[in-house]
């Protein structure tokens, strides 16, 4: 297996794996967390939880995410590629301002000392690494693997 392709199977992957967990806070679950209002502080910051609508829209786009930097549609790489690339500035960017103590520009109102806590220690590294794991599987999309045979 190519570099490439281990990238956009992590990448992919974990995309789901999010939109998934998204789905389920918006049917109201807090998992990890005992009860919605340690959801609440530690993953968004802010006092009350977000309602499904937005937790099922956070999910869409995750899912949205995972398709394109699967590579779909396929009949459409550059459009893969250019949506896979979008994602993964887009993460990049999500790291950034939050490792910058700025993630207020990007979600005003999360301000709780835990989530910012939280925020600098893992969920800011995370979406960097994800976000280079991205742009990795983003510049293979539309590229014949190396050694492979096409019909």
């Amino acid at each position: 297996m190519t570099v490439e392709r281990a990238a956009t199977r992590m990448s992919a992957t974990t995309l789901t794996a999010l939109a998934g967990l998204h789905v389920a806070w918006g049917v109201g679950s807090s998992w990890p967390l005992p009860d919605r209002e340690a959801f609440a502080d530690a993953v968004v910051g802010r006092p009350n939880p977000p309602g499904p609508g937005a937790c099922f829209a956070v999910a869409g786009a995750l899912g949205a995410a995972a398709l394109l930097v699967a590579g779909r549609p396929r009949s459409r790489p550059a459009l893969s590629r250019l949506g896979a690339a979008g994602v993964a500035g887009v993460l990049g960017l999500r790291g950034a301002a939050g490792l910058s103590g700025r993630i207020d520009l990007l979600s005003p109102g999360s301000s709780s000392a835990r989530f910012r806590r939280l925020d600098r220690l893992a969920y800011s590294p995370l979406c960097l690494a994800l976000a280079a794991v991205t742009a990795v599987a983003a510049g293979s999309h539309g590229r014949p693997e190396a050694g492979a045979t096409r019909p």
